[in-house]
């Protein structure tokens, strides 16, 4: 079992995020011992969806977007859902975030929809990536080599299609973060 008690993963997301790209992702880095915080708009509960419709699960996020310090962080996850990603690139805070950690060369991993945000970050030009079906042409348009694979890493950059990717998706968030903390 990994043993990630000294990371700290930053997730943003919002109404209409995909219940199991978040609750997955952030159950399997607690277990391995990684702090997790839930950034999002507000800090009232936000709701998750299945299938990007039938309402499930709440969480209530523990900062805004605007009290994040992405120094205080070691990775950042996006999960997915139609309305997650498309009301989270209208915040200009939200998108500076994920320029910050790609600045900064550390982990960023996106699930399904959520590449959509590394578009609007500007973050993919020339890297390979993939994403849910409907969001690619959205990624070639922005320069990315998009690949139609369960789990894509692309140096710092770990990207996933869908909720059965979840497996390999969390597998390759832990083990980036296992050799980022090595370093």
């Amino acid at each position: 079992m990994a043993d990630l008690s000294d990371a700290r993963v930053l997730f943003l997301a919002t109404d209409g995020f995909e219940d199991s790209e978040l609750f997955e992702p952030r159950q399997a880095l607690l277990d391995a011992g990684a702090t997790v915080t839930l950034a999002s708009i507000k800090t009232d509960p936000i709701q998750g969806v299945k299938n990007d419709s039938d309402p499930t699960r709440t969480i209530t996020p523990d900062l805004t977007l605007d009290q994040v310090d992405t120094e205080d962080y070691d990775a950042l996850v996006l999960p997915g859902g139609v309305g997650n990603p498309d009301k989270m690139r209208l915040e200009e805070r939200a998108v500076s975030i994920i320029g910050e950690f790609m600045d900064d060369d550390k982990v960023v991993a996106a699930i399904c929809h959520a590449p959509w945000l590394l578009v609007e970050a500007d973050v993919v030009d020339g890297r390979r990536v993939t994403s849910w079906p409907s969001v690619r042409t959205d990624l070639e348009n922005a320069g990315a080599d998009v690949a139609d694979e369960e789990v894509v890493i692309d140096a710092n950059l770990i990207t996933s299609r869908k909720p059965d990717d979840i497996p390999a998706f969390n597998r390759a968030i832990i083990a980036a973060l296992e050799e980022e903390l090595a370093d």
